[in-house]
């Protein structure tokens, strides 16, 4: 719904007055109007005042009152303000009063700070009272040294007292209060988001990209299959917090590449100079016998955490009206501080903070300096529209003002995706990070948020923009995510990571590639160094998985496909080679992928040949592979999900558990119980 803002509701919203059902839909309206943000952080800002001031002149002007209502009449001021007795009185008095200086306060005009000649954002922050100047001045800009201890980010107005706003009108002047001495309200989350909850599904605004599944292919005619690597977890924790919320994901929520490698496996490290050590085996595949499961890994290099180079670090957070609530930009800001909380004076961060504008809210200090750090995160809070693009280029330049040579140089945009002001269209924003990708510069994103998720964008910003993209459904998962896999999250050991599977056809009848469908290459990009693909950081563990069906198979899923006409120019029809039928290999894989710093490409090439391994003698790691894989095929309800069911999922699960020294495998198995309890309801 659009918020009218005459609508008597929406103050009555501002002051907790409406049932829980209204509560909701108003919130959901006003998290999407800035204009409806400002003038409600104002009614609550000024009932607060005038809460103060009406029991300030109460206890000068009325000294029995507090006695009268009270044992032995010693009831201080604190008392009396938190009274309901009280406020049943006041209220009606108070409420007349907001209405009387809302037109007072809409004229204030909001100032913006200059900080190095770079425009901060308009970040509201609530200082405590006892901190704030008693003077009202009204200059337009306001400079910091460069030693400040006080972040350079704007703190808008708080509450006036009744007589303050009283001048300030009188004055016809803007409102400023000391930054020096600003310092955000400690409160609870509970406290802060008071009122705030999540809209019904009506108004949900959710966007995931459409999934085609990738069919079943005749290795005769398409003997090539290309793609790029994906070491996005993003998916899994998405569909982990539906299915945890007491729902089923949407069917393209489920990416079933990001599932499977969300999790790691025990692939041997590198021997060689290489960046990664490629691995392959063959087993049947546990849905359909007559089949075979093929599966490559992929294992990078693991970087120790003293010898990772110097990095330097901009978060880009998004702090407009829709990060308001508990999960989103408070997530993010605890989010940060377990990053910061593992930085060292090698270190460098920088915040750049968008809403209805972009700004620095921290210019690049060094990571031995957390207080600092710390303290520019947590006076941060949400407010206004969202302009993506213009803190995308701000943050990209800060990152490129800062570039460490053979470091790490990364932004890491932390958002819910809801960019409605300035660039708004997917293409647009994804040239823009394609460009800026060209600096040297790498992008993680972490995507936060539920009903307004656009998980479309941020996956295709991540990709475009040589990065990764994860989904904070909670604390643990931004743990995970940013200290226990810190360096493949932040360090990148190579970079355009292609593979190309060719399929020998006297082996293998057809193939189909599970998951990656939004990855997939042209055959000819796999030796064109000038198509963009997929990173691989220190550490990281890649996995995709085949399902094959060999030559001799009693069905053959791509022999039920349409035919195509009969060839005029050239045929079709060639007998398969000699080399193809005298070999016993299944297949070929090739890898290509460059420095992280390079732009030629290096090449890798391994083969395999199916030995017949039964499913039941698979390594564990296969085996849990496998149930990650049918667990998302069932979710998405997909044609290809064989004879699996959950409970057969459960049971590989378990028999691929392994040691599971982080519990990851256990929550899984946890979260496909709770599915089958979704399923049978």
């Amino acid at each position: 719904m659009k918020m009218n803002l005459d609508d008597p509701k929406l103050t009555a919203y501002a002051l907790g007055e409406l049932d829980e059902l209204e509560r909701s839909t108003i919130a959901h309206a006003v998290a999407e109007s800035p204009e409806a943000q400002v003038l409600v952080n104002e009614i609550r800002e000024l009932a607060g005042a005038l809460k103060n001031e009406f029991a300030t002149e109460l206890e000068r002007e009325m000294p029995a009152l507090a006695g009268s209502h009270s044992v032995g009449g010693n009831r201080s001021l604190i008392d009396i303000r938190d009274d309901p007795w009280f406020w049943l009185i006041a209220r009606p008095l108070a409420i007349a009063a907001v209405l009387a200086l809302l037109a007072v306060v809409s004229g204030v005009a909001v100032f913006s700070l200059r900080h190095n000649n770079v425009r901060v954002a308009q970040v509201p922050v609530r200082p405590k009272p006892a901190d704030v100047q008693a003077e009202f001045q009204m200059p337009t800009e306001v400079g910091l040294s460069a030693d400040a201890k006080a972040p350079a980010a704007v703190h808008l107005p708080p509450a006036a007292p009744a007589m303050a706003a009283k001048q300030l009108a009188n004055k016809g002047g803007t409102l400023n209060y000391s930054i020096a001495k600003a310092r955000a309200y400690e409160v609870s989350d509970a406290d802060r988001f008071h009122g705030m909850r999540e809209p019904s599904g009506a108004f949900n605004s959710a966007a995931y990209d459409h999934i085609l599944e990738n069919p079943f292919l005749d290795a005769k005619a398409n003997p090539l299959s290309t793609f790029s690597i994906d070491v996005d977890t993003a998916s899994y924790s998405n569909v982990r917090r539906f299915i945890n919320e007491g729902s089923l994901p949407p069917k393209d929520a489920v990416r079933l590449e990001e599932m499977i490698n969300y999790f790691t496996y025990d692939y041997a490290q590198p021997s060689d100079a290489k960046p990664f050590a490629v691995h392959l085996d063959v087993a049947s595949c546990p849905w359909e016998a007559s089949h075979r499961l093929v599966r490559i890994g992929l294992k990078g290099k693991e970087i120790a955490t003293d010898k990772r180079g110097p990095s330097n670090l901009v978060f880009l957070l998004d702090v407009s009206g829709s990060m308001m609530p508990p999960e989103r930009l408070p997530l993010v800001k605890q989010a940060m501080r377990l990053l910061v909380d593992k930085l060292t004076e090698n270190d460098r961060v920088a915040i750049v903070v968008y809403a209805g504008a972009s700004g620095l809210a921290l210019p690049s200090t060094t990571g031995d300096h957390k207080e600092q750090i710390i303290e520019a995160l947590e006076n941060l809070q949400a407010g206004g529209s969202t302009n993506g693009a213009e803190g995308m280029e701000l943050a990209y330049k800060i990152a490129a003002d800062n570039f460490i040579k053979g470091g790490v140089n990364r932004v890491i945009l932390a958002t819910d995706g809801d960019f409605n002001v300035g660039v708004t269209s997917q293409g647009d924003l994804i040239r823009l990070i394609e460009d800026k990708a060209k600096s040297g510069v790498f992008l993680s994103v972490l995507g936060v948020g539920t009903d307004n998720l656009k998980d479309s964008m941020m996956q295709k910003l991540a990709d475009k923009g040589n990065g990764n993209y994860a989904y904070l459904d909670s604390l643990d998962e931004a743990r995970k995510v940013l200290v226990q896999q810190m360096n493949g999250t932040l360090v990148t050991i190579a970079k355009d990571v292609k593979i190309q599977v060719e399929f020998n056809p006297a082996r293998v009848a057809s193939y189909r590639l599970i998951g990656y469908e939004k990855r997939m290459l042209r055959k000819e990009d796999f030796n064109n160094d000038k198509v963009d693909a997929g990173e691989i950081g220190a550490g990281h563990a890649v996995t995709a998985l085949y399902e094959v069906v060999p030559v001799g198979a009693a069905i053959n899923p791509a022999a039920s496909a349409p035919p195509v006409d009969p060839l005029k120019y050239s045929s079709d029809d060639k007998p398969t080679s000699t080399r193809s039928s005298s070999s016993n290999e299944m297949l070929t894989v090739k890898l290509r992928y460059k420095k992280p710093d390079g732009d030629k490409s290096e090449l890798v090439e391994r083969a395999v040949t199916d030995t017949g391994e039964k499913f039941e003698n698979a390594p564990v790691d296969l085996k849990f592979a496998a149930a990650v894989a049918e667990f998302g095929l069932i979710l998405r309800d997909s044609e290809y999900r064989g004879n699996g069911t959950l409970a057969a999922v459960l049971e590989w699960a378990e028999e691929g558990k392994g040691s599971d020294a982080n519990g990851y495998r256990a929550g899984f198995i946890e979260l496909v119980r709770k599915a089958q309890a979704l399923k049978r309801g």
